[in-house]
């Protein structure tokens, strides 16, 4: 299937089979929310191996509609800061307020309310990567939480289902059994996209960095997206650190779209929505962890290229695996 683009002029090639478009502008970074953008002296023209990405930051809640309002208006942002793509947080069109809630709303991807979400990217003209939705499972008593990524003609490209499940007594707080509603995916996932490879995650995988190693080097991702609904306690003690920790040992961007603050008198998520380069650098946040609005910056595929080149961690990672070495 072709992409679905719009005013695109040039071109950057990735590697030797894969050429993606790309607009014209320089590297830079910018933060907004719904109330107030950050302040910009200029804004210089962005480099032509360059394209601009927005992540979103909001606080769901047990109402559909209310939730797909905040996300429409988060994408018009997105469309504004012209970023070719705009990434949701986990669980963006629902948080449940009572046990059982999420499961009882489950759809498959062909039901309408993933249809909502096609028909506002295909109006807006710009991909969406939905983290955490309540996809329908195998029975009644189980849903997948998926990672869906929607291309800028309506069309659902790619999805990806949670593999590490919650199952965490969290120190301080409360206990979460996530297997107890939810099934397990089983397949890692890339897509290629107007941004570059895309490598699929959902929030607790943070901590299993061997499924990001087998993204950047069996699936060559130069993105890791990394969708959450962190909780305040772990947010705070680990969020940041371990995000860094994934694009610095895989040379990747990634992109982390986050919860923020109250969505019930019983669940709290930290925010922070953030962005970072290959090199460990955050080059987009918001100025309020808990704000709802877009943190946009632009993916600069020559500082790919630089970092990694400087240090080829990927010819090491290539003669382990001729040694026989585990590398996963």
């Amino acid at each position: 299937m072709p992409f679905c683009l719009h005013n695109y002029r040039f071109f950057v090639k990735l590697n030797s089979n894969r050429t993606l478009p790309c607009p014209i502008r320089h590297a830079r970074f910018t933060s907004l929310s719904v109330q107030s953008r950050a302040t910009i002296s200029s804004e210089p023209a962005m480099a032509s191996n360059s394209v601009r990405v927005a992540a979103a930051q909001m606080t769901s809640i047990n109402d559909l509609a209310a939730n797909f309002a905040t996300c429409s208006r988060l994408v018009k942002e997105a469309v504004a800061e012209r970023a070719k793509l705009v990434c949701f947080p986990e669980s963006f069109s629902f948080i449940a307020d009572k046990d059982g809630e999420s499961v009882n709303i489950a759809e498959p991807l062909d039901g309408p309310i993933m249809q909502q979400y096609c028909s506002l990217a295909r109006e807006s003209g710009i991909w969406l990567s939905l983290g955490g939705f309540q996809e329908r499972g195998s029975d009644d008593e189980h849903l997948r939480n998926t990672h869906v990524i929607i291309d800028d003609c309506g069309s659902i490209r790619s999805s990806y289902s949670k593999i590490h499940l919650f199952d965490v007594d969290v120190p301080g707080g409360r206990v979460y059994k996530e297997s107890s509603f939810t099934e397990p995916g089983k397949d890692i996932v890339s897509v290629d996209s107007p941004v570059g490879r895309l490598g699929l995650s959902v929030c607790y995988d943070l901590r299993f960095p061997e499924l990001y190693q087998q993204l950047r080097f069996q699936h060559e991702a130069q993105i890791l997206l990394v969708p959450s609904a962190f909780t305040k306690i772990t947010g705070q003690a680990h969020w940041e650190i371990l995000l860094r920790a994934r694009a610095i040992e895989t040379q990747c961007y990634v992109i982390a779209a986050a919860q923020a603050g109250e969505h019930n008198d019983k669940r709290e998520s930290y925010g922070d929505t953030l962005i970072i380069d290959p090199w460990g650098t955050v080059v987009g946040r918001l100025p309020d962890r808990i704000s709802t609005g877009i943190a946009v910056a632009d993916i600069d595929f020559s500082l790919i290229d630089s970092v990694r080149a400087k240090i080829p961690i990927a010819k090491v990672t290539l003669s382990c695996s001729i040694l026989g070495y585990e590398t996963d």
